[in-house]
């Protein structure tokens, strides 16, 4: 896949929806201004009931194909339900959007496949911006998590990176479909960091995954405390059951690294009263990680109370 071809390259993409608001309207406005547009666009939207599927809004004589298919909310997956939207396609590269994720320019999809010019790159990610309304503790952390230098990651830097070798985000990026499939795709049962475990099954191949600083989509969130405090026990859970994927690495250095960090970043821009609310907010990612981590040990009831997706431990005896 040479560079001076990346124009014949087919890309579809694939959104998982629920519930969205404009932004998704945003997002599909600006996938139709790229310079290389998309071969399709599958929404895999979940809804709560089958018989009662809400309407899209979809932009006035859009000239890319939607297809959509629905999700019974009890069937939702992390990781099965993107690996659904891959068996859709049939092109060269997949690429996975969130709906709330909105492309900053119109060379979005170019940049993001550039890095295919090297054979061994089998994954792409793109830097996350803040949103407009995002506090200065978020617009740090983005900016920590997304610098605005690229970077290739392959097996050789475990040692020095940690767990951040595997670090890649579905909420924008691409995968080469013949080594995606060749690899067995996404996990089908996961509560989160479906992206990150095919990360590692890439880079344990001999693969490389590209960050792209240049291709760039605004997004984050404006989480609560118990919102951080229950999304990070997501993330214990997933650490817990893939065990071998994450629990052989560091990760809580990291953790603190980005602590440090921010505590130095907020005394040098003199916001010397958000370090309480950072310190705190920190406790409660931390607290909520290790009860993750040991989820299997904990009453179902106490799971369910301290869970973001409810939804995934229905059902199910995981």
């Amino acid at each position: 896949m040479a560079l001076e071809h990346l124009k014949d390259i087919s890309v579809d993409v694939i959104i998982p929806v629920y519930k969205p608001d404009n932004k998704l309207y945003q997002l599909l406005v600006k996938m139709e201004r790229q310079t290389i547009k998309p071969k399709n666009i599958f929404i895999l939207q979940t809804v709560t009931e089958m018989n009662r599927k809400e309407k899209l809004e979809i932009p006035s004589d859009y000239n890319i194909d939607i297809q959509i298919s629905y999700i019974d909310k009890e069937d939702f997956d992390h990781g099965g339900t993107r690996k659904f939207g891959a068996s859709l396609s049939n092109a060269d590269i997949l690429m996975y959007m969130t709906q709330d994720a909105i492309p900053v320019d119109d060379f979005l999809i170019e940049r993001l496949i550039e890095p295919y010019e090297d054979s061994l790159v089998s994954a792409t990610y793109a830097r996350q911006l803040a949103n407009s309304n995002a506090d200065i503790i978020e617009r740090y952390t983005r900016s920590f998590n997304y610098p605005k230098k690229s970077s290739t990651k392959s097996v050789s830097d475990i040692e020095t990176l940690g767990i951040k070798a595997f670090f890649c985000s579905n909420v924008c990026s691409t995968y080469r479909r013949d080594i995606y499939e060749k690899l067995g795709g996404f996990v089908d049962k996961t509560i989160f960091n479906e992206d990150m475990i095919m990360a590692h099954a890439m880079i344990h191949a001999g693969f490389r995954i590209a960050y792209q600083a240049k291709a760039k989509v605004v997004h984050s969130h404006l989480y609560s405390c118990l919102q951080q405090f229950s999304r990070n026990f997501d993330l214990g859970v997933s650490h817990r059951q893939y065990a071998n994927v994450f629990l052989g690495v560091s990760s809580e250095a990291e953790g603190v690294r980005l602590v440090k960090s921010t505590i130095k970043y907020l005394v040098d821009n003199k916001e010397y009263l958000l370090i309480p609310d950072l310190i705190i907010n920190s406790g409660m990612k931390y607290l909520g990680y290790k009860l993750g981590i040991n989820y299997n040990k904990l009453p179902m009831s106490v799971v369910i109370r301290c869970t973001m997706n409810k939804g995934y431990w229905k059902n199910s005896n995981k």
